[in-house]
């Protein structure tokens, strides 16, 4: 059974940072792709950022720029650093690994942007 578990979520004014973590329970060089989702209440879960184990990234527009996914292969760990939060930024966020034909999830981290 895989396991993701986040790690980073918070309160943050405009304008502020936070790194999420995502530790998983399997060998990360057994993965190709990790992603990171989001969900703002009353809304669908988003795809925000992806990254292979090549290292190739992709981004949603709405975080280009301001968002960055990396991976640690040695540690079982992904990341999401944030940058310029906006209160439209404001969801939970969750881990997700696509793994011979099941897609895993974390339980999520809540993110909130307000002053």
């Amino acid at each position: 059974q895989v396991q993701l578990v986040e790690s980073g979520g918070g309160l943050v004014q405009p304008g502020g940072s936070l790194r999420l973590s995502c530790v998983a329970s399997v060998s990360m060089g057994s993965v190709n792709t990790m992603r990171w989702f989001r969900q703002a209440p009353g809304t669908e879960r988003e795809f925000v950022a992806g990254i292979t184990r090549s290292g190739n990234t992709r981004y949603d527009d709405s975080v280009k720029g301001r968002f960055t996914i990396s991976r640690d292969n040695a540690k079982n760990m992904a990341y999401l650093e944030m940058h310029s939060l906006k209160p439209e930024d404001t969801a939970v966020y969750y881990c997700n690994l696509p793994l011979m034909g099941a897609e895993y999830w974390g339980q999520g981290t809540q993110v909130t942007v307000s002053s």
